[in-house]
């Protein structure tokens, strides 16, 4: 099953910590009562994964049964654009999105408007998480945009080769402050579940 959970666009500055500042979410596939709990883990790991992406590159990153790809665009906005998949979808298209939203979000949204995350309206990511399910819609967009194969796509095969030496993801569940108890043990839970699923 092809599916995109999570878009958001990200401010992304070289030094500090990173400000979600606009997001759109399919968890359809999930039950009523994990929404919330999934909902913050996807923000979770879209801020993480923004971070530690370096300006001007591409990479993407798997957790679990979900791949990040990040687009950290960097310039004068220091934007970033996270799409969070199964391992399913495609990379071309995913990073073609990334692309077309930086670029459709800069031409709405104007910079000085970034310091104020709440009043930013940007309606057309709801837009996009629905369009978009469907890579072959995105990958039109390559026929276009040729800037794509100029750039190198670096691919993680898990998170942990993103965090800094040391530090593990668990931990920073543990420490975030941006997740609820009960995300954490939807974190946790889900964790369990698949490495008991492991055949040795």
């Amino acid at each position: 099953m092809v599916k995109i959970f999570s878009l958001s666009v990200v401010l992304a500055p070289p030094s500090g910590s990173c400000t979600v500042l606009s997001n759109a979410t399919d968890l359809s596939s999930f039950s009523f009562y994990q929404r919330g709990s999934v909902g913050e883990f996807m923000t979770f790991l879209s801020r993480t994964v923004a971070e530690r992406t370096p300006q001007g590159q591409r990479q993407s990153v798997q957790e679990n049964n979900y791949v990040a790809h990040v687009y950290n665009r960097g310039g004068a906005e220091q934007l970033a654009a996270v799409i969070i998949t199964d391992q399913e979808y495609p990379v071309r298209p995913a990073f073609s999105l990334l692309t077309k939203i930086l670029d459709d979000f800069t031409a709405k949204i104007p910079q000085s408007s970034y310091s104020n995350p709440s009043a930013i309206s940007f309606s057309e990511i709801n837009g996009y998480i629905q369009r978009y399910q469907d890579p072959r819609q995105a990958d039109t967009i390559m026929k276009v945009q040729q800037e794509l194969d100029e750039t190198k796509i670096v691919l993680h095969k898990t998170i942990e080769s993103v965090l800094e030496r040391g530090e593990k993801l668990d931990n920073l569940v543990e420490r975030s402050t941006a997740l609820s108890a009960q995300s954490k043990m939807f974190y946790k839970t889900a964790k369990k579940q698949n490495s008991c699923c492991v055949i040795m």
